[in-house]
């Protein structure tokens, strides 16, 4: 941040094999239209979409900065670490609302990010 990039949809939705026609999945598709939605409610700027593949120069919007770098005000998930141990200074980064969402997804449990996102939308 605030660096702009690529953003692919595989990256996001995962690989994508399209049919024989050349169309995408409807996961594909689906996640083609999420980031067109997250830049028309304003948390991601872009240039150009390529195709329906990416948006090129993305960039995070300081709406969607400080919503990301915002306190999370729940813990999604089971953590195993003693907050009693850690540096108030790293509870506090491990508390971002970002990195709730990393938690979440890194977790691959659809009910943990089904719940964190409606957080963060209802945040906003």
């Amino acid at each position: 941040f605030p660096q702009k990039s690529i953003l692919y949809v595989d990256g996001i939705s995962g690989e994508d094999q399209p049919d024989e026609f050349g169309l995408h999945s409807e996961r594909f598709l689906a996640g083609f239209s999420a980031m067109i939605w997250l830049a028309e409610q304003g948390y991601i700027r872009y240039s150009t979409p390529i195709k329906q593949e990416a948006l090129d120069q993305t960039v995070l919007t300081d709406k969607g900065f400080l919503l990301l770098s915002a306190f999370c005000e729940f813990s999604f998930g089971d953590d195993d670490t003693n907050d009693d141990d850690l540096p108030s200074s790293v509870l506090s980064d491990q508390k971002s609302n970002i990195n709730q969402l990393r938690h979440c997804l890194k977790s691959g449990s659809s009910i943990f990010i089904e719940q964190c996102v409606s957080y963060l939308l209802n945040k906003s």
